[in-house]
């Protein structure tokens, strides 16, 4: 696996989350000799998901802090809350000693959010790394961040659609075109996405349990490799949520259940 070092600021991606930078500006007040004002602490919890095509797992670093407990197969994420500021490298290695990329953070937000990394292959012909990153600030609606990081030529259309209740022949199945690269408020409830190919043929498919207030990745993923072992195209869906709490009866569901936020640039190119 090639090394790869990159540096990305991470950016909010959501065109209602604006942040002031309040921590570079603090006011400060004496009273009787001493400040009676503290710094402002903001919660960031990581989300670090492998993208990457490769029949060993990684280890997630942040600096010389171990921050997987095991390492992390292909398609799968991890949850992490370290304490983290602008200039921490997150790298990732093979077996904890082969560098297989890194990442630096330039600036965090100015408030609690999620961020998240993921790790992909750069292209169909060497075995470098490539980045997308993000961040989702809290909103009462359930967010979900889609991202392409197959490498190949095959071409799709990614969609959203209803999954039907207690078979209701009655129900209206809603379906929607996603985008990739985009980010998208949800309504809460159960959702199918699907990858449909140019001949209308669904490709992959994957439940989208949506609650909330969560924010969610939906990434296509796989390889069709020039040379060597190839990986299907299929859907990674971090967090998966728990779907008893849609177990009820059938509720009437808004006509538009999915609304662009905003565009996302999150792919780097090297």
């Amino acid at each position: 696996m090639q090394h790869l070092a990159l540096s990305f600021l991470f950016l909010f991606a959501s065109a209602t989350a604006v942040a002031v930078d309040q921590t570079s500006k603090q006011l400060r007040q004496r009273h009787a000799g001493s400040s009676f004002i503290s710094s402002l602490q903001f919660k960031h919890v990581l989300r670090v998901c492998n993208a990457y095509p490769f029949s060993h797992p990684l280890d997630v670093y942040i600096g010389k802090e171990k921050l997987t407990s095991e390492p992390m197969p292909y398609k799968k994420c991890g949850e992490f809350r370290p304490t983290l500021k602008a200039g921490d490298k997150i790298e990732f290695k093979v077996d904890d000693s082969s560098s297989a990329g890194s990442f630096s953070v330039s600036e965090l937000p100015s408030n609690d959010a999620t961020l998240v990394l993921v790790i992909y292959r750069h292209d169909t012909i060497s075995t470098g790394v490539a980045f997308e990153s993000h961040v989702f600030s809290k909103l009462l609606n359930a967010q979900v961040a889609v991202v392409d990081t197959y490498r190949g030529a095959a071409k799709v259309t990614p969609r959203i659609q209803d999954i039907k209740k207690h078979k209701d022949p009655n129900q209206q199945v809603r379906s929607e075109e996603l985008r990739f690269d985009s980010v998208m408020a949800v309504n809460p409830g159960l959702y199918a996405v699907t990858l449909e190919g140019a001949d209308g043929k669904v490709e992959a498919k994957h439940d989208l349990v949506a609650v909330e207030s969560e924010s969610y990745m939906v990434m296509r993923v796989g390889l069709e490799a020039a040379a060597g072992q190839s990986y299907p195209q299929e859907i990674m869906v971090f967090p998966q949520s728990d779907p008893a709490q849609f177990s009820g009866a059938v509720t009437a569901m808004p006509t538009i259940f999915a609304t662009v936020l905003a565009m996302v640039g999150m792919h780097l190119a090297a």
